[in-house]
């Protein structure tokens, strides 16, 4: 086998090794979506690095065969893992300090003024009235990282100016109370960030 033999079969176990890591983040982000479990999230996140760094390799032209797949994992890596890398970094941040409701969304008081008794002066507060805000997470995050990643690949990078402006619109009658902006703004940037490492992870395999 002469040198430039050699050498390809080194490209050809490269790709291979680039599509394995990127697959293993995929299934593990897959297993931290159903199961709901930070250590295959954070194993996700991490292969992501993994792949990214491998990637960043310049190794010349992509495979056709290997640029396919790893497009099309990494998209779908954008899609199911952000979710659960969201998730991460909210808990991470907020120690579960906020309820959850039971449509994707976290429970909060509403600001109530205390009730005045006939003497002008202010009885016992009841309790605040709780709901749910930031409802369908899920499926706006999906919605929102298919979006970035799509643009990103596109070639029109400003759309993500124009996703963020949209969900903060649609979200802005909810950000009363601090919780609701705590959780709005690290679930976005966490999000954002997901989507964008995986768009960027096709870039560098295609270029």
């Amino acid at each position: 086998m002469n040198i430039l033999d050699s050498f390809s079969v080194v490209l050809y176990l490269y790709w291979v090794l680039l599509l394995l890591v990127t697959m293993a983040s995929l299934i593990l982000a897959v297993l931290a979506f159903r199961l709901g479990k930070q250590p295959f999230a954070i194993a996700s996140g991490a292969a992501l690095a993994a792949a990214l760094l491998l990637a960043a390799v310049p190794v010349g032209a992509t495979p056709a065969i290997f640029g396919v797949v790893i497009g099309l994992a990494a998209l779908i890596l954008a899609v199911i893992g952000g979710g659960p890398a969201a998730v991460l970094a909210l808990q991470l941040a907020t120690k579960n300090s906020v309820a959850p409701g039971n449509h994707g969304g976290i429970l909060v008081g509403a600001d109530a003024p205390a009730p005045v008794g006939d003497t002008g002066t202010a009885t016992a507060a009841a309790p605040p009235p709780v709901h749910e805000v930031l409802r369908g997470g899920l499926t706006i995050g999906v919605l929102e990282r298919l979006a970035v990643a799509g643009a990103i690949l596109a070639g029109f990078p400003e759309a993500l100016a124009v996703v963020v402006a949209i969900k903060g619109v649609g979200r802005f009658t909810e950000l009363a109370s601090s919780e609701a902006r705590e959780r709005f703004i690290i679930g976005t940037f966490a999000s954002l960030i997901w989507a964008c490492a995986c768009a960027v992870l096709v870039s560098l395999a295609q270029s």
